[in-house]
């Protein structure tokens, strides 16, 4: 024979005070854990989320990133023409020599800077990212100093929004649009001319070379051809695949999140066993009266079980509502890949809300065991006997 739920319920309703720190303890180590994970789901989903599986990214072989490749420029003339190469209706490539340098700017209502990624881009460069699409403004002129700003840059650090001017090179360089990547990780990086860059930075080899391939059959071609190219030592992967080795930024917050839900869980669960223990003192005759009237001893285990894991999981709902109105904003963390900041939005998916409550629960578990084994071990005459 069970208790009913409702003596659970009424139990609560006298121990107030105490039923509240425990649930409101829960929902904070709920609350913080699931904002970590969603700050390292957020960052994943940026760098997975970028790119196209038939743009196959060229650059020097042992390379970590397009900041640390090299690419000559007579690899480029042979590579743009590779059988397999996607071209325009009027015949040009659909290829991109690319150059990547870091600078470092100002962030909004701060004198703290962060390292930010400019990218110089092909006349097809913009072509090969039609997921890029200017929100304000127009796209920078080939031959000037004039660059494309992402909008969350634009949002996050100084000198960045229409108008302003930027200095990096050997002179200022005018933000004439704004740019929106669709959430990926080109929204963390300023666009402009590559050759003008070149220019700035008396460079004579580009970071990277981006081929669109007419298939997947071609883009194996490519690859292949690339591989086996041994004049230039390069290597070549589709675009996707790049962004996606890249998602190692994430693992140190990950890490993180595990520490301090470890850690946090731990203090949750000694809450909500005092809690218990407290509960258990509190309804000893109680309890000794539930034995007299024939309730047997798991009935009692599973009743203050089921209690705490009722307050766990108020406290995982109350933690989860907390943790939502972070999900969209805009923050960023270092790639140190590319020694530049990433933007990217917290994402706090519905999986991430499961995996709170389950976590929640686990605590409620936890913290009830050895409360609801005391209660359930106690001898009816003893317990009616304490004053």
């Amino acid at each position: 024979m069970a208790i009913p739920l409702k003596y659970n319920l009424r139990s609560v309703l006298v121990r107030r005070v105490s039923t509240l720190l425990t649930v409101l303890s829960i929902a904070l180590v709920v609350a913080v854990t699931i904002g970590v994970m969603a700050l390292a789901t957020g960052l994943e989903t940026a760098l997975v989320s970028t790119g196209d599986p038939l743009n196959i990214l060229v650059r020097r072989r042992g390379a970590d990133s397009e900041l640390s490749s090299l690419v000559t420029r007579d690899a480029w003339q042979i590579l743009r023409y590779l059988p397999g190469v996607k071209t325009r209706p009027d015949g040009e490539p659909l290829a991109s020599a690319d150059i990547v340098v870091v600078i470092n700017l100002p962030r909004r209502g701060s004198a703290q800077g962060a390292n930010v990624t400019v990218r110089g881009l092909s006349p097809q460069g913009m072509a090969l990212r039609p997921h890029v699409r200017l929100v304000a403004g127009r796209m920078f002129q080939p031959g000037l100093r004039e660059v494309i700003v992402s909008r969350r840059l634009s949002e996050r650090f100084q000198q960045t929004s229409l108008g302003d001017r930027l200095r990096f090179g050997k002179g200022e360089w005018t933000v004439v649009g704004v740019f929106d990547a669709g959430q990926t990780a080109f929204d963390s990086e300023v666009w402009t001319d590559v050759n003008q860059l070149a220019s700035d930075y008396n460079r004579q080899f580009y970071s990277s070379v981006l081929l669109r391939a007419t298939d997947e059959a071609a883009a194996r071609e490519i690859i292949a051809r690339v591989e086996s190219e041994r004049r230039f030592n390069l290597t070549a992967e589709p675009e996707t695949e790049y962004f996606r080795e890249q998602t190692r930024a994430a693992g140190p917050i990950k890490a993180m999140g595990m520490f301090i839900a470890f850690i946090l869980g731990i203090g949750a669960c000694f809450a909500a066993m005092n809690t218990m223990y407290a509960a258990v003192t509190y309804r000893t005759r109680e309890i000794a009266t539930l034995r007299v009237l024939g309730f047997p001893r798991w009935s009692i285990l599973l009743s203050f079980m089921v209690e705490s894991v009722l307050l766990a999981l108020v406290g995982g709902v109350i933690g989860c509502l907390l943790v939502l109105p972070v999900n969209g904003v805009t923050t960023g963390t270092a790639n140190w890949q590319t020694f530049s900041e990433i933007a990217f939005a917290f994402r706090v998916t519905p999986r991430l809300l499961l995996a709170g409550m389950i976590f929640a629960i686990l605590i409620g578990l936890l913290g009830g065991f050895f409360p609801a084994r005391q209660a359930a071990r106690q001898t009816p005459v003893l317990a009616l006997r304490q004053e």
